[in-house]
């Protein structure tokens, strides 16, 4: 992976900063891209988990207002069963009481909600059927509205209170579900990020791989090659494969230690000339 990798890079004659910047650049982009995936992914699920548990709570209020409303127009029939000198017989209001069930079943909650809310709908109906009877039973001198209540009423209004309750249950159950899913997308949705810093740590091991590859090791030898010129006077012969600017410097350096040893060498030369003519006959 690296040698190709590296194959690329002298392919490409790039720069000594072209080449900083393009692996910065790239540790870069990843983690910024991986962010802005992070961020959108928990937005979106935000949002979404947001309504339903709102929709949630919504229709669990609605479904209380129900229980709440049928409690208490049971509660009236009782009062009247129970005082038989009351004569203003209880009013159910149908109309909101069906309003809120179709709320219900309009909710985004789940799909087997609507089915709750209709058999929520045919326990009402029996219920209400059967207080009709009410006026009735008052009336007459044969039947005893204590027992009525007790044996026909009663039994249909926890027929219905049992399904208010099932429908209740249910919706809870959603709650806590979309809670949990909420729970569970925001660590999918730092997943992103996770890979993020990551694919970060990566870059930033391949990028010390590639200073240290291409810029401080052949710094160092060219350190120790100046190094062994100047205290044993050899020959400077470090050469490395590229094009940049580091290979012009290790260049430059080269052809200036040659021209100082073959400069050296010359003054040697005439020195060891200029003492070999003072030493001949003729110059004493």
């Amino acid at each position: 992976m690296f040698r190709k990798l590296s194959g690329r890079i002298r392919a490409a004659k790039l720069s000594l900063r072209m080449k900083l910047m393009l692996s910065i650049g790239s540790i870069a982009v990843v983690l910024f891209l991986s962010s802005v995936i992070s961020i959108m992914q928990y937005s979106k699920m935000s949002h979404y988990l947001s309504d339903l548990i709102a929709d949630n709570i919504k229709s669990i209020n609605t479904a209380q207002r129900i229980a709440t409303v049928c409690d208490a127009y049971n509660l009236r029939i009782l009062e009247v069963v129970g005082d038989e000198s009351v004569k203003d017989l209880p009013e159910f209001d149908q109309e909101d009481f069906l309003a809120s069930v179709n709320a219900l079943k309009r909710s985004q909650t789940r799909r087997d909600i609507s089915p709750l809310a209709d058999s929520l709908l045919y326990a009402y109906s029996a219920y209400i059927l059967t207080s009709m009877e009410l006026n009735d039973v008052i009336l007459s001198d044969f039947i005893d509205s204590r027992t009525w209540f007790v044996e026909r009423l009663q039994p249909q209004f926890n027929r219905l209170q049992k399904r208010i309750s099932i429908l209740s249950n249910r919706i809870y159950e959603d709650l806590r579900n979309n809670a949990e899913r909420f729970d569970k997308g925001f660590y999918r949705s730092i997943i992103p990020g996770a890979v993020a810093v990551a694919m970060g740590l990566l870059l930033l091991f391949m990028f010390f791989f590639f200073i240290n590859v291409y810029y401080v090791k052949p710094v160092y030898r060219m350190l120790d090659e100046l190094d062994n010129v100047l205290r044993f006077n050899r020959k400077y012969n470090y050469t490395f494969d590229g094009d940049d600017e580091l290979a012009r410097l290790n260049k430059g350096i080269t052809d200036i230690v040659e021209d100082n040893r073959v400069l050296k060498q010359r003054i040697a030369d005439m020195r060891d000339k200029i003492s070999g003519d003072d030493t001949k006959p003729g110059n004493k």
